[in-house]
């Protein structure tokens, strides 16, 4: 008797729970609306293409599709591994990955300090504009303007080297000026959007530390490396955490668009190899295969790096 007792009183309690959850969720419907058109977005691009990763372990034939063509397991993983342009590949990728986050990454902290001690409120305006509007332009435009400054024929750095009696440079068919080229650029679109994030961290930081800070006798350069450095350090973490699980995004359009002939050796990356194999020899599954290589490293790196970072320095995404 005592056990139906408990036993209807627990489901009475599960059904209690139950309702009051639907209420909760009838009462914020309006805010579940709001969410309706992104969920709709991911299961369409994000989560309904997911099925095409079924090539990747498939020998696929046209008339047959995707699902009715026959399993190869990893037949095509093996061939990346053993591909003769794996290793430069890899190594082209892992190079313009590294320098970028060497460069860029601290470019918008560095930036972001600057701006955090302008007292000029309209200057620092105009220069957080200024900074702003190359992350607008696309990389077609922006790779375009690079052609035209520096073109061996009609650039501007091409003219003042014939005004100086030297022989014009093909610039961007230079092997040795691909990665400078490469890391300037995206320094030069990214800054300013990169520091909108640390801005907004530096807007949060307690101006009693600095009160406090400069009581005590504090210089400028004090201050930055023992309070607002300090304060930065979960923003700079956590982004430094996603960098290093990006590491095998090179960065498509930029390179695709900057590639040429003479910069083959040094520009093939792996997102444009994937296009090459994929795309223009119509080999879908080796291609995906790469894709798949690709996604399940920065899987693997971003749970490593994470977890390294929550062990040493407290600071992780989950």
């Amino acid at each position: 008797m005592r056990n139906e007792l408990v036993s209807v009183l627990r489901t009475s309690i599960k059904l209690h729970k139950k309702r009051l959850y639907i209420k909760k969720i009838w009462y914020f419907r309006h805010i579940y609306l709001f969410l309706l058109p992104a969920i709709i977005w991911y299961v369409i691009f994000a989560y309904y293409p997911m099925y095409g990763v079924l090539l990747a372990f498939k020998d696929f034939k046209y008339n047959l599709g995707i699902l009715g063509s026959p399993w190869v397991g990893f037949k095509y993983f093996e061939a990346f591994l053993l591909d003769p342009r794996f290793y430069t590949v890899i190594k082209n990728t892992l190079a313009i990955s590294i320098l970028k986050l060497i460069f860029g990454f601290p470019a918008p902290i560095v930036l972001a300090l600057m701006l955090n001690e302008v007292i000029h409120n309209r200057f620092k305006r105009v220069i957080q504009t200024v900074s702003y509007l190359p992350h607008f332009v696309s990389w077609v435009v922006v790779v375009s303007l690079m052609q035209k400054i520096l073109s061996p024929s009609a650039g501007i750095l091409n003219d003042i080297r014939y005004q100086l009696g030297k022989e014009p440079i093909f610039f961007m068919g230079q092997s040795s000026l691909f990665y400078p080229l490469v890391v300037m650029s995206d320094i030069w679109k990214g800054v300013g959007w990169g520091s909108i994030i640390y801005l907004s961290a530096l807007t949060g930081i307690d101006p009693n530390l600095y009160e406090a800070a400069e009581i005590d006798g504090a210089g400028r350069w004090s201050k930055i490396f023992k309070i607002t450095l300090p304060c930065l350090a979960p923003t700079i973490g956590i982004l430094l955490i996603l960098s290093l699980s990006n590491i095998l995004n090179a960065g498509f359009e930029q390179i695709y668009l900057m590639q040429t002939p003479p910069t083959l050796s040094v520009s093939e990356v792996v997102e444009t190899y994937i296009l090459k194999r994929g795309i223009r020899q119509g080999e879908f599954a080796y291609a995906t295969a790469i894709g798949v290589f690709k996604s399940f490293v920065s899987m693997v790196l971003i749970i490593t790096v994470n977890n390294l970072s929550r062990k040493y320095t407290e600071i992780s995404l989950w």
